[in-house]
């Protein structure tokens, strides 16, 4: 039983990762990295081409569990994404480790050092891990 995918996003001001689950929705894979001014048309496209269950989009927060400077750009994105597709339900997901994780878990895996100073693979990795917190958080 196919129950469709569940994209991930690390959502950023110029950059956005993507990740996505398989259609079971049991493993968590970086997609791409795409400009956040693309970032629409992107996911329009995905869309067209794959079942999408759900949006889940990473939740920055400051060490005191207060919303980021970025949270006025994400809720603006979520409130077009919403107007837009309407039957695919967002739901958020605490992002305050993922890219020191991401770093962490490019050195584990052995990716060098030039390819760790790559931006958009650190946001894609970010992605992945948020799309895996959630996952993990919704089947405790």
């Amino acid at each position: 039983m196919e129950l469709g995918r569940i994209i991930a996003l690390d959502y950023g001001k110029v950059r956005t990762g993507i990740a996505v689950t398989d259609p079971l929705q049991l493993i968590a894979s970086g997609l791409t990295t795409v400009d956040t001014k693309a970032l629409i048309p992107f996911l329009e496209t995905y869309l067209a081409e794959e079942s999408i269950a759900a949006l889940v989009v990473g939740e920055p927060r400051q060490m005191d569990n207060s919303p980021s400077e970025s949270e006025a750009m994400i809720s603006s994105f979520i409130d077009k994404w919403e107007k837009l597709y309407p039957e695919i339900p967002v739901y958020r997901q605490d992002e305050r480790f993922t890219s020191r994780e991401a770093l962490k878990s490019m050195i584990a895996s052995g990716v060098k050092k030039s390819k760790r100073r790559e931006k958009a693979l650190v946001d894609e990795v970010s992605a992945t891990l948020i799309l895996q917190g959630y996952l993990d958080r919704i089947k405790n």
